[in-house]
């Protein structure tokens, strides 16, 4: 019998009415504004209203560093959340919304995968409930005031040549990345240099995932700075007056999405950066909404340990109150293959002592995540052409660091293929080992808390600056932001700055080449090496594969 596609088994899915969904974890109808029979927002006076209730755990799903053999992070952590509740807990998980560009671009969607996905699938890799739309519009907002204002006489002062306050949209396209706006003469303005980044690297986006209420919501807003005086003030967005219209656009967006999975449990999905050049966590209303409704709290950040899980301990934990019980690192055979040196094209071929070399990636993010006093567990993600020996291997690699790994299938089973797992996560959750802590604390000076970084998660010898970085280190410093967390923009792809290096590279030297001050989402980002900000689109993008059939249903979009 043919294998069914993540499509077609979204497509067989029986979902459940959402009002049906919110009623396991006590959302009444009421606090429910649907949008269509399977998705919902909850209202601000619903959350406000279980603010009283006792927080449940909070379990963190995150990976080895990802290959091109695939992880499945997302996969394992609906599949977690499936097999919790299948053990009898009270369970949900909080993920984030997948972006246009992935979808149409390399990735493909981001709503699990075989039976382990939320539903609906095609809804929520595309334009879902318009958060994504909201934020963008919020942002160019913003830009558009921003200019506009220059245009109108400039009474602020604004320097034209530091401006910080660039363009977004959804969607992978490497031409935006410079551009020069204004053209065509007196009518349209001054021309000046100026560049899109694509919306998940948005401030905005990082202000909606950190924000706690419309309030903070607005505040956040108003303290983005855009850019500066010719005598080196900032020009905020609450000077331009542009933090009350941007609150307005964001009023519905700030509410956290309820959807489904296959096995009709509970989802909110809501916020969208990316780990590689933001934070990487779903919304923090969100998260903190599900552990009043529910006993474990299962929410994933993205990519590899040492951006997603650092980022989610240093960033999202940090400033919003939040204790980890307990973080599941996901790994499979294929990627730890690569990681111990074979190609793509040589998966299928069983090769033991390459899982065995590649395990010392898997090792690294072990001793990583334990820095922050959080237990960890190994999820093998289980493909068929995995072989017991290889198994055997990763098996072997998890107990000589300290920690059990379990053999998973969700992918083919639900959360039937998990439970081994659920029960140990709730094992260690309850078991009080949890002691969670910040990697640095808040009063480490900027540059130190990149180097730290660097060097106790990244294992860099160091980090290198140029005479203009050093500079703007001490001007954020002097400026009173040397209290904030810092967001590395990094590569996925590897703990150094360069993609091909593979497994647990050490010694090597992080290059810092811009500081980007996120004054609303209150952190500062550091760009490494040659991340980008606006990612282009492959070779053969997707979007190549994507298209209706004969039925009116969407084909390509996995």
């Amino acid at each position: 019998m043919a294998v069914k596609s993540d499509i077609e088994i979204a497509r067989d899915a029986k979902m459940k009415p959402i009002a049906e969904v919110g009623k396991r974890i006590a959302i009444p109808d009421g606090a429910l504004l649907n949008y269509g029979p399977y998705k919902a927002k909850v209202s601000f006076d619903f959350i406000k209203d279980v603010q009283k209730n006792k927080d449940g755990r909070l379990i963190l799903v995150t990976a080895i560093t990802p290959t091109p053999a695939g992880e499945g992070k997302t996969t394992t952590t609906v599949g977690l959340g499936d097999g919790l509740n299948r053990i009898g807990k009270k369970a949900m998980c909080c993920l984030r919304e997948p972006s246009l560009g992935p979808c149409f671009g390399m990735k493909g969607g981001a709503a699990g995968g075989g039976y382990a996905q939320v539903v609906p699938m095609e809804d929520i890799n595309l334009h879902f409930t318009g958060d994504f739309h909201a934020i963008t519009s919020a942002h160019n907002l913003l830009a558009a005031m921003l200019d506009n204002h220059i245009y109108w006489g400039n009474a602020l002062a604004i320097d034209a040549r530091r401006i910080g306050w660039r363009r977004v949209m959804d969607m992978n396209d490497r031409a935006l990345r410079s551009i020069v706006n204004s053209l065509g003469g007196v009518a349209n303005g001054f021309p000046r240099e100026d560049g899109f980044d694509i919306t998940v690297a948005s401030e905005v986006m990082a202000i909606l995932c950190l924000a706690m209420d419309l309030k903070d919501l607005e505040r956040r807003l108003g303290n983005i700075v855009v850019g500066y005086t010719r005598d080196r003030k900032p020009v905020k967005a609450h000077d331009l007056k542009g933090d009350g219209a941007m609150t307005v656009l964001l009023k519905d967006a700030l509410m956290p999405n309820l959807v489904q999975t296959l096995e009709n449990n509970p989802v909110f999905i809501h916020g969208g950066p990316f780990a590689n050049i933001a934070h990487g966590c779903n919304s923090v209303l969100a998260t903190k909404t599900a552990l009043k409704l529910c006993d474990y709290v299962v929410t994933e950040a993205g990519f590899g340990a040492d951006l997603g899980a650092e980022k989610f301990f240093d960033i999202k934990c940090r400033k919003a109150g939040l204790n980890p019980a307990a973080a599941v690192i996901v790994a499979t055979v294929r990627a730890l293959k690569m990681h111990g040196g074979i190609g793509k094209d040589d998966l299928k071929h069983e090769n033991a002592a390459a899982v065995a070399e590649g395990c010392a990636n898997l090792k690294r993010h072990l001793e990583n995540v334990r820095k922050f006093g959080v237990p960890p567990v190994v999820a093998i993600n289980r493909f068929v052409t995995d072989t017991d020996k290889e198994i055997s291997e990763v098996m072997k690699a998890a107990e000589s660091s300290g920690a059990k790994a379990f053999v998973c299938t969700h992918w083919s089973d639900g959360g039937r293929g998990i439970e081994g797992l659920a029960r140990h996560v709730v094992e260690l959750a309850d078991s009080g080992q949890s002691k969670f802590k910040p990697l640095y604390p808040d009063d480490m000076p900027l540059r130190d808390k990149v180097r730290t970084i660097a060097t106790e998660i990244y294992r860099a010898a160091d980090i290198a600056c140029d005479a203009s970085i050093e500079a703007r280190f001490k001007e954020l410093q002097t400026a009173g932001y040397g209290h904030l967390p810092v967001c590395m923009a990094k590569t996925q792809y590897s703990f150094s700055t360069d993609a091909n290096k593979k497994g647990a590279p050490t010694g090597h030297i992080v290059p810092i080449r811009e500081l980007r001050l996120s004054a609303g989402a209150e952190f500062v980002v550091a760009i490494t090496g040659e991340i980008m900000t606006m990612p282009g689109l492959p070779r053969v993008p997707a979007a190549n594969a994507i298209r209706l059939n004969d039925k009116g249903q969407i084909e390509g979009l996995f």
